[in-house]
């Protein structure tokens, strides 16, 4: 379903949980997301926000959340988890009104193209300084860093996942993809 609407008219809309988006006007509702995309969402931000709050980095929120990244052009984003340094924190209101730090999108079947490109475009031109991808095919982590051209890094396996965002992190994918298999993990 695709309508038009400006932010003024999706922030007044009924409070959902379903997955929901304005790009540049307009209203994107992508189908939820499956069993196996959220075991490791929630995977992901347990291991995350352990690490910002042993550290006191920040804020980690998992979706649904807006995150309004341009109100006049009708930009409005629901990233699976994302997370806002302490110096940042100003942002964080009763959504996120600006670039978090880092954004997190588990890949699904129908969205790769939009998060691989769209959502990448987005989050470089509006200032998020890196932007995961969570590939639940491939089992891995892809890491782009927006304030630079480098080439994306691509953690698997036992590898340890190296963010500037996030130093000290010590997350391996294996751990992730371990949990989306094990009822008891």
């Amino acid at each position: 379903m695709h309508r038009r609407m400006t932010v003024a008219e999706y922030l007044s809309g009924e409070e959902t949980n379903r997955p929901q988006e304005l790009a540049y006007g307009v209203l994107r509702e992508p189908p939820t997301p499956t069993f196996e995309h959220q075991i490791v969402v929630g995977a992901l931000y347990r291991r995350l926000d352990q690490h910002v709050r042993k550290h006191k980095l920040g804020r980690v929120v998992i979706s649904p959340v807006d995150v309004i990244l341009d109100f006049e052009r009708h930009l409005v984003v629901q990233p699976d988890l994302l997370f806002v340094s302490t110096e940042r924190e100003s942002i964080c209101r009763d959504r996120i009104w600006g670039a978090p730090d880092l954004t997190v999108e588990v890949l699904s079947q129908g969205n790769q193209r939009h998060d691989r490109i769209d959502k990448a475009k987005w989050y470089r031109q509006y200032g998020v300084r890196e932007y995961w991808l969570v590939d639940l095919i491939a089992r891995h982590i892809e890491v782009r860093d927006l304030t630079s051209d480098a080439v994306p890094r691509v953690f698997e396996g036992r590898a340890i996942v190296r963010s500037r965002v996030l130093p000290g992190l010590r997350l391996r994918p294996a751990d992730l993809f371990d949990e989306r298999s094990s009822p008891h993990a």
